[in-house]
């Protein structure tokens, strides 16, 4: 139960880090187009380095799912080895 509570916290950020990392992009994109008078092209950069940034935290949290999953379904297989080289003893 302590395990699934754990992937919960892990993975449940994801949307609120795609979220986010859009959001600051964004925004620090509008403020260096206020300074410096550069509207729209430095929103849009900020948006497009926000955007990037929040798919690679996607990416990264899916390797870590398939990870996760490939040693667990390693651990079962072996597992029911054991179990199988048990019964026929």
């Amino acid at each position: 139960m302590k395990q699934e509570w754990k992937g919960v916290g892990r993975y449940g950020t994801v949307g609120l880090e795609l979220v986010l990392s859009v959001i600051v992009g964004l925004f620090a994109g509008q403020f260096l187009d206020r300074r410096f008078h550069t509207a729209p092209w430095l929103m849009l950069l900020g948006l497009g380095y926000g955007i990037a940034a929040g798919v690679r935290g996607l990416y990264r949290a899916a390797e870590r799912a398939t990870r996760e999953a490939d040693e667990l379904e390693r651990r079962e297989r072996e597992e029911r080895r054991k179990y199988r080289k048990k019964s026929d003893e």
